[in-house]
């Protein structure tokens, strides 16, 4: 059974975010699936992850992480996301805090929310 249904993020510009989700999720196998005037959904086979600009901003307001299915993977989405508008808040590595194998990146988007990009367990 599936947990989660779907989760979405605000973002300030939808263009602007659009193109940093465009990159750091085309490298997991992502796409878009759905595109309204003020929202944009990825997933593999049904939209699972929105970038919405519905409502007011709060600069940093969220934590997001996407499962990769390798090293490879992780690398390619934190690159893919620092050259579409991220920031670097943590370089792909071995998180050994959260348990044997995890290895992960992590990035700001153009609006300061944090986004991981994971494989392992934690």
């Amino acid at each position: 059974m599936v947990v989660i249904h779907h989760v979405s993020l605000e973002v300030s510009d939808l263009e602007r975010g659009a193109r940093f989700y465009d990159a750091v999720l085309g490298a997991l196998g992502w796409r878009r699936l759905t595109e309204e005037p003020d929202r944009i959904g990825w997933g593999i086979v049904k939209p699972v992850f929105y970038a919405s600009s519905r409502h007011p901003v709060a600069p940093g307001g969220g934590h997001v992480c996407f499962a990769a299915n390798g090293i490879p993977a992780v690398k390619a989405a934190y690159e893919g996301g620092l050259g579409a508008g991220g920031t670097d808040d943590g370089a792909p590595g071995q998180r050994p805090e959260y348990g044997p194998g995890y290895y992960s990146a992590y990035l700001l988007d153009p609006d300061g929310n944090r986004v991981e990009i994971a494989v392992g367990t934690s």
